[in-house]
């Protein structure tokens, strides 16, 4: 699609909303993030349809297995739990800061831009809740549509000091909370719901979809509760204030810093939590930990970001294409919202009990396999629509219903004008 926008109507100044981005335009960073961050979301998802195995300490892992299922739960545990949700937010609102400069370049006001922005994010709580109702108890876009409405008009043009001094209280409070459940005696802590794994072992599909329900709506607000994905969105709008993947050769030390710090705080907490998951370390509160496990996958969760915006720099750098592989990856990354829901249409109807079951023949390490091959498959698909120069569909869907308000209204304000 062209770059070029509905000029300024006259009288009202209201303007049709900017065009998207041309896909050869945009920045490589955030779109690379977005590839690999689908990855981290597919092996966060399978070990929650091994609906037959017992429950261990750390959220839906089974408690039991073979070499090369541990080898998974450790790998998936350190790298992969409680890090894509805080990416996943760091990336929503980098894009929202995207979103909102262009319509602005393109000549949208302020107010028609918020506004934009608003309905955006209804959509999304609205592509959530039908997600969830037929497929994923665990979708996470009501809780992001959510949390842009509620936060957008709070912080999005507060001063960058004073989103800083919110991110360092919403990590202060989340790293006080966390301290104070690990001095919880044993057993002070409940152990994670059976509602996500009744909603994926009920072999009735229309029961399935009321405890699908049921487990995905008190998350909307429970997901941000947990501070940390608001602290991870806060720095989202800051990083794409100052264009931080857009522009990574400006920010080299931010970004090395946040890499090597962050994962390194990230996956060390993480490998306490695989070592006492698999029984290597014996800890008085095992769940209790697991609050320290959670809190640190915002490090990560950013850390992975910074790494990828190296990367781009990298390749930049060189000023030559980046390889295929890259080249697929970016291309699942333009279509993330599509990729995203893809995976529940794959591999939600083959792992549940009302479908095909296969979660119940599975163990660790082969549901780990069943989820990169749904990555890679998604990979494939988006890497043909890129050469092909076509959208995502989702991502097209979301598009027509945010903006056809904002068509009326320009039009709407044109017929009053004459």
């Amino acid at each position: 699609m062209s770059t070029t926008t509905t000029p300024p109507l006259p009288a009202s100044g209201a303007a049709a909303p900017a065009q998207p981005t041309p896909l050869h335009d945009r920045a490589l960073a955030p779109d690379l993030a977005r590839g690999m961050m689908l990855l981290l979301i597919a092996l966060a998802h399978t070990p929650w349809f091994l609906f037959t195995a017992t429950i261990g300490v750390t959220l839906m892992h089974p408690a039991d297995g073979g070499a090369a299922d541990r080898i998974a739960q450790a790998f998936t545990i350190i790298v992969v739990d409680a890090r894509t949700h805080t990416m996943f937010a760091f990336l929503f609102a980098y894009g929202i800061g995207q979103l909102h400069a262009r319509q602005i370049s393109g000549g949208t006001s302020e107010r028609d831009a918020r506004r934009l922005l608003r309905t955006r994010h209804l959509w999304m709580v609205g592509f959530g809740l039908v997600h969830a109702v037929l497929l994923w108890q665990g979708d996470i876009l009501g809780t992001y549509g959510l949390m842009g409405f509620l936060l957008v008009p709070l912080f999005f043009k507060r001063r960058d000091r004073t989103l800083k001094i919110w991110i360092g209280v919403l990590l202060g409070l989340g790293a006080a909370f966390s301290a104070a459940m690990t001095m919880l005696p044993a057993g002070g802590v409940a152990p994670t719901p059976n509602l996500q794994r009744l909603a994926v072992a009920e072999g009735d599909y229309v029961a399935s979809m009321l405890l699908r329900l049921t487990a995905w709506a008190p998350g909307l607000l429970t997901g941000i509760a947990t501070l940390v994905l608001p602290a991870a969105f806060l720095i989202g709008l800051l990083a794409s204030r100052h264009r931080v993947l857009e522009e990574p050769s400006r920010h080299l030390p931010l970004l090395r810093g946040t890499a090597i710090i962050g994962i390194a705080v990230g996956w060390g907490a993480g490998a306490v939590q695989a070592l006492v998951h698999i029984g290597v370390l014996d800890l008085p509160n095992p769940a209790a930990f697991g609050m320290v496990h959670f809190y640190t996958g915002i490090f990560a969760g950013v850390g992975y970001a910074a790494l990828f915006g190296l990367i781009a720099h990298r390749f930049a750098a060189r000023g030559a294409t980046p390889p295929l592989p890259v080249r697929a990856l970016v291309s699942l990354g333009r279509r993330s919202l599509s990729g995203y829901l893809a995976q529940s249409v794959v591999f939600v109807p083959v792992l549940s009990a009302w479908g095909f079951a296969l979660g119940a023949q599975l163990s660790s390490w082969s549901a780990l396999c069943v989820g990169v091959g749904t990555w890679l498959l998604t990979v494939v698909v988006a890497h043909a629509l890129d050469r092909a120069g076509i959208r995502g569909p989702a991502e097209t869907l979301l598009r027509k219903l945010t903006y056809r308000s904002a068509r009326g209204r320009a039009r709407k304000a044109t017929s009053s004008a004459a």
